[in-house]
């Protein structure tokens, strides 16, 4: 896709000020899949006409590149600095966040949900379809995951799920196998409910994190796991 049209269809448009290999490898392609559309100065000065915005949303800039960072003329577009493991100063008032070069998927996406978004989120969601199992205090029922990510999923219970209750899900990622996880029945979106996985081990964080991954990098998530 095109610039021009990536812009004109992302929910958020940043300008990156920093060489490629400052973001990891996939980290460009799956936040605009996510909706954040990451163009260079050279993409978005001629584009900003034509997409109706004076001014991206964010820039992401290496620490090296800040000088040359236009001060949009008293009106601060917020910035996100790339920098070395000792972090930054933030000496700039424009500076809202730093992440570690290369900027990884996971750490750049929670910076963004926290600066641009009223409802943030700290980790990215897929649609899927999934067979899943509750147990709860001895009884057992099937259920479907409606969406996932690393930190929690959306299920269609045909059993009530009680608000603040703690259920145990199991189901099956694609080459990672089946996983079982203690969750908190967290809120509604009626008619299903969001639950938030509690004290997930390590590997099956990881798992999960590379199935939302996998998934994010397939045009139509649901084709892969329906």
């Amino acid at each position: 896709m095109n610039p021009t049209m990536t812009a004109a269809l992302s929910h958020r448009v940043l300008v990156t000020h920093a060489a490629p290999e400052a973001l990891a490898a996939i980290t460009r392609v799956i936040l605009g899949k996510l909706g954040y559309a990451i163009l260079t100065p050279e993409e978005f000065e001629p584009l900003a006409q034509s997409i109706d915005r004076i001014r991206p949303d964010l820039r992401i800039v290496d620490e090296r590149s800040l000088a040359e960072v236009p001060d949009e003329d008293g009106s601060s577009v917020p910035i996100i600095v790339l920098t070395g493991r000792h972090g930054t100063a933030g000496v700039d008032s424009r500076i809202v966040g730093a992440v570690k070069r290369p900027a990884g998927l996971h750490e750049l996406y929670r910076l963004l949900q926290q600066v641009l978004e009223d409802k943030p989120r700290t980790s990215p969601r897929v649609p899927v379809h999934l067979k899943a199992r509750c147990e709860r205090g001895g009884r057992e029922w099937r259920s479907s995951v409606l969406s996932i990510s690393s930190n929690g999923c959306l299920v269609r219970s045909p059993e009530p799920l009680l608000l603040g209750s703690t259920v145990e899900i199991s189901f099956e990622l694609p080459r990672s196998g089946p996983l079982c996880l203690t969750a908190e029945v967290a809120y509604q979106l009626v008619p299903d409910s969001g639950l938030i996985f509690h004290a997930t081990a390590p590997s099956d964080r990881e798992a999960l994190s590379s199935f939302v991954v996998d998934m994010l990098m397939i045009d139509d998530p649901q084709q892969a796991v329906g």
